[in-house]
């Protein structure tokens, strides 16, 4: 492994569990890793509790990542999120070119490399 990149072990969580019942899973996961020094951790919750599960990793060692996002800053893409909404939540990670949403909604080479330039571009 290159000396500079550090492991990641992320969780994805896909469209499961209500904001209330991410927040119950975080509050457990909180504790169980803790002392994990060695490797970023990171929470990929849905949309519906990023909010949520970023205010209860406040202060610890877990990252949060959004599961998309869209290549604007803004505009007319209903249902879409914009980095700078994600990073207004406390999002550091996104999931970007996911094999589901190549597989269901379309994604192509193109329209990933589209967010992963924005991404970058936002930090």
């Amino acid at each position: 492994m290159h000396p500079k990149r550090r492991p990641i072990i992320a969780g994805n969580w896909k469209m499961n569990m209500t904001a209330t019942q991410a927040k119950e899973l975080a509050s457990k996961l909180i504790p169980l890793v803790a002392a994990v020094k060695d490797r970023d951790i990171v929470l990929g919750p849905p949309y519906t509790a990023l909010q949520t599960v970023s205010e209860m990793i406040k202060g610890t060692n877990i990252g949060l990542s959004a599961q998309n996002l869209h290549w604007e800053d803004k505009g007319a893409f209903t249902g879409e999120i914009s980095a700078e909404m994600l990073l207004d939540l406390g999002c550091k990670y996104v999931i970007i070119g996911h094999s589901e949403r190549r597989q269901f909604f379309g994604e192509t080479d193109e329209t990933v490399n589209k967010k992963v330039k924005q991404a970058l571009k936002k930090g």
